[in-house]
């Protein structure tokens, strides 16, 4: 199952793009970067077979765990792609939330898109991890 992080702005050549970069290499599932302009531009069509999620200060604060099972069941239902959505400085609205399968927070705090970005791409390697079952992750 492809994993691909879709989202708003440029992330250039920075410490969160060296962490985005990093993590991904980690990930031993297909993984794609898409970056869009930070206004307008359209998001790119959905193909069938594929799970929406967008990265939303409403959406479920999940631990790591569940995050990793609810990607290895969409993986073992066949589905081909996990998109994920970082929006723009004003995220998504309700028409958009509720096209996804799967609102995530990674918590109450506001955070840079370039720090989700790299959260993300650690979350997506953990996942992995977790699935593979690699020793690192821990329970706390």
């Amino acid at each position: 199952m492809l994993l691909h992080i879709v989202a708003r702005g440029k992330i250039g050549r920075s410490p969160e793009a060296e962490l985005v970069t990093r993590y991904l290499k980690r990930v031993t599932w297909p993984t794609r970067i898409t970056e869009l302009p930070d206004t307008g531009g359209k998001m790119p069509d959905l193909a069938p077979g594929t799970r929406l999620v967008m990265l939303d200060e409403l959406g479920e604060n999940l631990p790591s765990r569940v995050l990793a099972e609810r990607l290895g069941a969409w993986r073992d239902e066949g589905v081909r792609e996990a998109r994920f959505l970082i929006g723009a400085a004003d995220g998504f609205d309700d028409a958009e939330r509720e096209k996804a399968d799967l609102l995530l927070s990674f918590g109450r705090a506001t955070w840079p898109h370039m720090l989700a970005r790299a959260m993300l791409a650690e979350q997506l390697w953990r996942a992995a991890s977790i699935l593979a079952n690699h020793p690192y992750h821990r329970e706390g």
